[in-house]
């Protein structure tokens, strides 16, 4: 039997006033995924963007200064690494949007004295109750 890739637990942060999901990730490709969105400048920003209010792509490509094609591209990469999630932004017209908001708070890489690689990932408190999912799970498993 294969171990996990990702072990959640609940830790408790001394400058924050609730306990903060985490998730261990062992998977090599789950950590190439979260490595290769932290690598570009243009989903930096967007993390930077979203992280105090949840942004509608044109928002989020006036923000960040990106074409809007480049924009919703970086979004479903962020989208399947597990750094935003996005959600639906009623309007009172019936015109509902998407929008998006980064739902991790830190994420820390370690290499052990084996050289193995691990990332542990903090996940906002929120980011469960609208359908925050752990990075690398494929993305079909939001919609269970």
């Amino acid at each position: 039997m294969s171990q996990s890739p990702m072990v959640p637990s609940s830790v408790q942060f001394a400058d924050r006033q609730s306990s903060t999901e985490e998730t261990v990730v062992r998977d090599e490709d789950a950590i190439q995924d979260l490595l290769d969105a932290f690598n570009d400048a243009g989903s930096r920003a967007i993390l930077d963007a979203t992280s105090d209010e949840a942004l509608s792509t044109n928002e989020i490509s006036e923000a960040c200064d990106l074409p809007l094609s480049t924009a919703y591209r970086k979004l479903d990469q962020l989208t399947d690494a597990g750094l935003v999630e996005e959600r639906t932004r009623i309007r009172r017209s019936g015109k509902h949007a998407s929008e998006y908001a980064r739902v991790v708070e830190d994420v820390v890489i370690s290499i052990d004295s084996c050289g193995e690689m691990e990332l542990r990932v903090s996940h906002r408190p929120c980011a469960d109750q609208f359908g925050g999912r752990f990075p690398g799970a494929p993305r079909d498993e939001r919609t269970n």
